[in-house]
């Protein structure tokens, strides 16, 4: 099995560590959070790093969610929030 070598925050010059972290997008007056992701994350400030994999999937469910999102926001004038959980 070949280990990867733990990041190293470039500001805090600390071990990051791997555990979840809440992902935020906000565009266009709409604001996208996926909770629960896992990430290499900062002990001092919280700030994470995703896989590539990860990326790759939170981009395409910020995009779905987003234009799903702007389809409602036009519909209604109220702010709306919308909790989707994935088991």
């Amino acid at each position: 099995m070949i280990s990867k070598p733990v990041p190293i925050c470039g500001t805090h010059k600390v071990p990051k560590k791997w555990s979840t972290t809440t992902f935020e997008y906000s565009h266009e007056g709409i604001l996208i959070r996926v909770p629960n992701v896992y990430a290499w994350v900062c002990p001092e400030d919280g700030e994470a790093s995703f896989t590539p994999e990860t990326v790759d999937e939170l981009s395409e469910t910020v995009r779905e969610l987003h234009e799903t999102a702007k389809r409602v926001k036009k519909c209604r004038d109220v702010p709306t929030e919308y909790i989707v959980s994935v088991a």
